[in-house]
C-alpha cells in the first residue's frame, strides 16, 4: 500500500506539472512559479552534484526555467515534466562544462545525501567523536571529489541513478541514449570510482 500511495502521490504531482505547462502554454506566467516551487529545490540539488559549485547550480537552475517558459509550447505532454526539465538542465551542465577548466571547484557546502550502497555514508548509532565527525566530513569530501573527477557522460547518469533515484529508462529519456548503455556507463561509473576512492584513500 505505501508503494501504491507513493505512485499515487507521483502521479497526482505529473498531473499538476502538465496542468501547469498548459497554463504556460496559455500565458499564464504565474504557472511557472509553481512549477519551480515544486521542483527548484531537488534541481538545484542535482546541479550542485553535477557542477561542484553552488554559484553556477543557482545560476543553471534559473537559466533551467528560463528555457522551460521559453519552450512551454514545444513540451509534450505524454511525457514526465520532471523527464523533460533535467533534459535541459543536463544540456546545460554539457555547456558549462565546455566553457570551464578542466578543474572544477568543488564547494564544500554542497548537500550530499548519497543513496546508493556502494556510496552512502555511514551514521554511527551514537554520537561522533570531534575524530569521528572530521573523519566523516573528510570522507564525504573525498567521495565527492571522486565523483567529480569521473568523465561527465559517467558521471551525469550516476547522479541521476544513485541521487535523483531516477530508473535507467528515464535516465534515458533524459540523456537520449537506451536503458542498456545507461546501465553501462553506471557500471564504468562505479569501476572508475572504486579505483579513484581507493587511491584517494591511501592518500589520506
Amino acid at each position: 500500500t505505501e508503494r501504491k500511495t507513493v505512485s499515487d502521490e507521483t502521479a497526482q504531482l505529473d498531473e499538476r506539472d502538465r496542468a501547469d505547462m498548459a497554463r504556460l502554454a496559455g500565458g499564464h506566467g504565474p504557472a511557472l512559479n509553481e512549477l519551480m516551487e515544486r521542483h527548484a529545490p531537488k534541481l538545484f540539488n542535482y546541479l550542485v552534484r553535477c557542477l561542484q559549485n553552488e554559484d553556477d547550480a543557482a545560476d543553471t537552475a534559473q537559466e533551467t526555467f528560463v528555457r522551460v517558459y521559453q519552450n512551454c509550447a514545444k513540451f509534450d505532454a505524454r511525457q514526465k515534466f520532471s523527464t523533460w526539465l533535467y533534459a535541459i538542465a543536463t544540456n546545460l551542465v554539457k555547456d558549462r562544462y565546455r566553457h570551464r577548466s578542466r578543474h572544477p571547484q568543488v564547494s564544500l557546502d554542497a548537500e550530499n545525501e548519497a543513496t546508493g550502497e556502494n556510496f552512502r555514508e555511514s551514521v554511527p548509532e551514537h554520537d561522533p567523536t570531534p575524530s569521528e565527525s572530521l573523519q566523516g566530513a573528510e570522507r564525504v569530501h573525498t567521495i565527492r571529489k571522486a565523483v567529480a573527477e569521473l568523465p561527465e557522460e559517467l558521471r551525469t547518469p550516476l547522479i541521476l541513478s544513485e541521487y535523483e533515484e531516477l530508473s535507467h529508462a528515464e535516465i534515458g529519456e533524459i540523456l537520449k541514449c537506451t536503458a542498456k548503455a545507461v546501465e553501462t556507463r553506471i557500471y564504468r561509473a562505479r569501476q572508475q570510482l572504486r579505483i579513484s576512492l581507493a587511491k584517494l584513500l591511501e592518500s589520506v
